[in-house]
């Protein structure tokens, strides 16, 4: 149900003026009806001007007299044709001044960690526009050398739930399609509370990447077999004592 401009106003103006019970004031302006009867008391809303909601179009005097005279009258709030469609007309999540310049840098986070976002649900998470997303997904954006990704919630853009419903979405119609994820997709399109519960999965260092299978021929290698023991004398080949030394020794003084 719409409710009236300034509600606690109206409510103060209609407490003041008119015989309607708390309840039927309540229920117009979206209060507790407990809170109307502070009002009343003097406890709420000390010190504000009342609205007057016949003046200001919200209401007519038939409908108020229709609420005095029956305490099960549920007030209406007067159709006006010019806010039609007000509702439904929303723009660009606001971003404080202080935060839109590190704004860049959180689309290059989604964009690096979550690339299955479209950018129409970046544009709901941090509040830009779709060139500006486009530009950092192309790495054309004027500022790309000097920017970082950092997360969007951390900066305070947007809130952990809605980031994750975004993510569940995109999983949904990822499945929908029926496209084949490699692991790394998979990780990526669980929430960020999942994704950051997972082990992570053991890598093996660059540097020695790929030594383990290393074989300078494609054939396995074959099963020797045994070899006998050498010792240092074959080793070195060296020649054994014979004849030529038992006659060197008998010449020996």
């Amino acid at each position: 149900m719409a409710k009236p401009l300034m509600a606690k106003a109206t409510a103060v103006w209609l407490v003041d003026n008119t015989t309607i019970s708390f309840k039927q004031i309540a229920d117009f302006v979206g209060m507790h009806e407990l809170e109307v009867q502070g009002i009343a008391d003097g406890d709420v809303a000390a010190g504000v001007k009342g609205f007057d909601p016949i003046a200001n179009n919200q209401l007519t005097q038939e409908e108020i007299d229709a609420a005095q005279n029956n305490p099960l009258h549920k007030l209406k709030l007067k159709f006006n044709p010019s806010a039609a469609g007000e509702e439904k007309r929303r723009g660009p999540r606001y971003t404080p001044l202080s935060k839109r310049q590190d704004r860049p840098n959180s689309i290059l986070w989604l964009v690096k960690f979550h690339p299955e976002l479209s950018d129409g649900q970046i544009a709901k998470l941090v509040g830009t526009t779709k060139p500006t997303i486009q530009s950092i997904r192309e790495r054309t954006h004027w500022n790309i050398a000097n920017m970082q990704p950092i997360d969007p919630v951390a900066l305070g853009l947007c809130k952990q739930s809605e980031l994750d419903t975004a993510v569940q979405k995109a999983a949904a119609k990822k499945a929908a399609e029926g496209g084949v994820m490699s692991d790394d997709e998979r990780r990526k399109l669980v929430s960020t509370e999942q994704s950051l519960e997972m082990d992570a999965a053991p890598k093996i260092p660059t540097a020695i990447e790929g030594l383990e299978t290393f074989s300078l021929s494609d054939e396995p290698p074959e099963e020797k077999e045994d070899e006998p023991i050498i010792d240092a004398d074959s080793f070195f080949n060296l020649p054994k004592g014979g004849a030529d030394d038992e006659d060197e020794d008998d010449l020996r003084p």
